[in-house]
């Protein structure tokens, strides 16, 4: 059996390829691969853009007004620590990006992200059902996620 390629493919207006930029800008080890210049001034934008966010393919079609993206699909990313979780969230929502609850919030662009610190996935998977329960509920509540409360509810 031979390995499958699985790119998410999104669906943008027109400004994909400045997604794309933008995307790329926020992770180390990646790149628009197509266009690899930016379309001029005045002229259609390209009807496929690609790129890669460290290394993961993505696809963007400008496809117009028909449809709109939606946090039924989401980009998670689980990072180290609360300054790597305080950076993306920050980019991620500045200049119309939104906050929205359980580490969610969506880029100026209408993509949805999932912010995740590795921590929490740690403290969730405790044995212990009242402490993983403790921090269930401590997460419904917070937009962006703090790890420090996080560890707090974690310990009662």
């Amino acid at each position: 059996m031979t390995k499958t390629d699985i790119t998410p493919c999104l669906w943008f207006d027109g400004n994909a390829e400045e997604a794309a930029r933008f995307h790329c800008s926020l992770f180390p080890n990646s790149k628009v691969t197509t266009p690899a210049s930016p379309t001029p001034a005045g002229q259609q934008p390209p009807v496929v853009v690609t790129w890669q966010i460290d290394g993961q393919k993505m696809m963007g079609i400008n496809g117009g007004p028909n449809y709109s993206l939606s946090p039924s699909f989401s980009l998670a990313v689980i990072v180290e620590d609360q300054a790597e979780v305080d950076r993306l969230w920050n980019a991620l929502t500045a200049d119309g990006g939104s906050e929205s609850m359980c580490g969610w919030c969506e880029d100026r662009f209408g993509v949805s992200w999932q912010i995740v610190p590795k921590r929490l996935n740690e403290l969730m998977g405790d044995p212990d059902p009242a402490r993983a329960q403790r921090v269930t509920q401590a997460m419904l509540k917070m937009k962006k996620l703090i790890v420090a409360d996080l560890e707090a509810a974690h310990a009662g």
